[in-house]
């Protein structure tokens, strides 16, 4: 019936297509940004000799709390510009106070651009032409809709085009400082959401890494696929300063905005940074990015992706590989690719979302259909729980029947380097989606992934194993083995079933 309708609605609006020629001025990131007062922090972080050349600076950024403290407080030190690029930036509370701290930030003359993928940008239309109007800040959309009221007419009519998403997250500041990681602007990603909160993890990048971030935003800022706003909104859709101003107000009188607000006043992250409290490990970073033409090739074309680097990564592995990943969709090739590893002595963990604490049910089919195999070659497979946090105690309490999922890109390997971005093992990212991310050589982030598993992973995550007689069980303690996918109702569990029919998972 809903299809129908669409396509009922499609025959008579018809489809509207993207602007041709649109005015779209390069720009590029500011170089000459060392004697900012980021840049002076850095250059007095920064360590001295041979040794430290092409070296970069990197910090951990596990906690939702801390992650947004960081953002807002490199903002608010900015005195350049400001570079975001990102798959979501969620109409919600702390997205709202983000892009009111990008108005605050251009008031005082710093130069903000703000690319955003237009997938999930509804409801933004206004919000986006009133930063638009400032004369210090520029939004470019990522592959717009053309058909911005009835985006399902694009799904219709354009659907290899529009199926095709630029999935970075990255976050610059004055060319000094950057964030790559897996979190999104919103809620959910900030410890703010009272119904879901992503586990996720990002990394704080100084040094030579960040020109090199700089570069891919650029790439992606001055391509042909990036919009100026104003080409694609229509016409109808005029900046309302008084209503944005009403609603940051309404999110700043909240009493949880008046929470969070005290709690993001007691970071003292720059301060650390200053006064060298903040353990940053210098050491060697790559970063790993796609093209942003790759959108425009066949799926099976390589050129320009960067998952055949990740994976010669992955597959070197000759000790150890410790994936962590929200949706985990090996595919027969990954499947057997991690099952050789296993057979071959590396130790392979996966941590990824229970059926219950997934956001994204389809994904988990694409899981669910090779744990069998995984567990047999000798692969350990752990399911986040859906109602635990493993956060530390700074994070505000979480609101009780709230929901935990994991969104975190976090591969080991063999206890020396280490992966953070917005790359999932999936055919999604490394087919159809641009992705980035660092490969972090460090010891130190390789164990403390690994301790993860170690030691945390059976108080927040199911173990899956195989019992006597090779049926899947899940782990809820030492001697409590489960027969059916815990925690799971029986609605998500036929619609498991149903999906499980489909050949969907070349575009999970």
């Amino acid at each position: 019936m809903v299809l129908s309708a669409a396509l009922a609605l499609f025959l008579v609006t018809g489809c509207a297509s993207l602007p041709g020629e649109v005015p779209r001025p390069a720009s590029h990131a500011l170089h000459d940004t060392r004697t900012t007062a980021l840049g002076q922090i850095v250059q007095a972080l920064a360590p001295t000799g041979r040794d430290a050349a092409g070296q970069s600076g990197v910090l951990a950024l596990v906690d939702g709390l801390e992650a947004f403290a960081v953002r807002m407080a490199l903002a608010g030190a900015a005195e350049r510009s400001i570079d975001i690029q990102t798959y979501i930036w969620s109409n919600d509370s702390t997205g709202n106070l983000m892009f009111e701290q990008m108005r605050r930030v251009a008031d005082r003359g710093v130069r903000v651009r703000l690319l955003l993928d237009d997938n999930t940008t509804g409801g933004l239309d206004a919000t986006l032409a009133l930063l638009a109007a400032h004369p210090g800040i520029e939004v470019r959309l990522f592959n717009p809709f053309a058909n911005r009221p009835m985006r399902l007419v694009d799904w219709l009519s354009d659907f290899d085009r529009v199926n095709r998403r630029m999935h970075n997250k990255t976050f610059i500041v004055d060319n000094q400082a950057a964030i790559v990681g897996g979190r999104n602007i919103g809620n959910a990603y900030f410890s703010a959401e009272q119904d879901l909160s992503f586990e996720d993890a990002d990394l704080l990048a100084v040094g030579d890494a960040v020109p090199q971030i700089s570069a891919s935003f650029d790439r992606f800022w001055n391509s042909p696929l990036a919009f100026p706003v104003a080409a694609v909104l229509p016409a109808a859709v005029q900046p309302d300063p008084a209503g944005f101003d009403a609603e940051i107000q309404r999110i700043l009188q909240s009493p949880e905005a008046a929470a969070y607000r005290d709690a993001l006043a007691r970071s003292d992250m720059l301060k650390g940074l200053a006064t060298r409290e903040v353990p940053l490990e210098w050491t060697t970073v790559q970063l790993m990015v796609d093209e942003p033409e790759t959108v425009l090739r066949a799926p099976e074309v390589t050129e320009g992706h960067m998952f055949p680097a990740l994976q010669a990564v992955l597959g070197a592995a000759q000790s150890s590989l410790d994936i962590v990943s929200a949706y985990f969709v090996p595919g027969e090739a990954g499947a057997a690719a991690l099952s050789a590893l296993a057979r071959r002595g590396v130790r392979v963990r996966v941590l990824t979302n229970s059926l219950a604490a997934t956001d994204v049910a389809a994904a988990h089919v694409g899981y669910a259909r090779h744990r069998e195999a995984l567990l047999r070659a000798g692969v350990r497979l752990f399911e986040l729980k859906p109602a635990y946090s493993a956060a530390p105690p700074r994070r505000l309490p979480r609101v009780s029947g709230s929901q935990a999922s994991l969104h975190a890109k976090t591969f080991g390997m063999d206890g020396r380097q280490v992966f953070v971005g917005s790359f999932n093992l999936d055919p999604r990212s490394a087919t159809l989606n641009t992705e980035v991310g660092l490969l972090v050589h460090s010891p130190a982030f390789a164990k403390q992934l690994s301790a993860v598993l170690d030691q945390v992973a059976p108080d927040f995550a199911y173990e899956v194993r195989l019992s006597e007689t090779g049926a899947l069980q899940w782990m809820a303690g030492p001697d409590e083995a489960l027969t059916v996918e815990p925690q799971a109702n029986t609605l998500r569990r036929l619609l498991v079933r149903i999906l499980s029919r489909l050949s969907i998972d070349w575009m999970l």
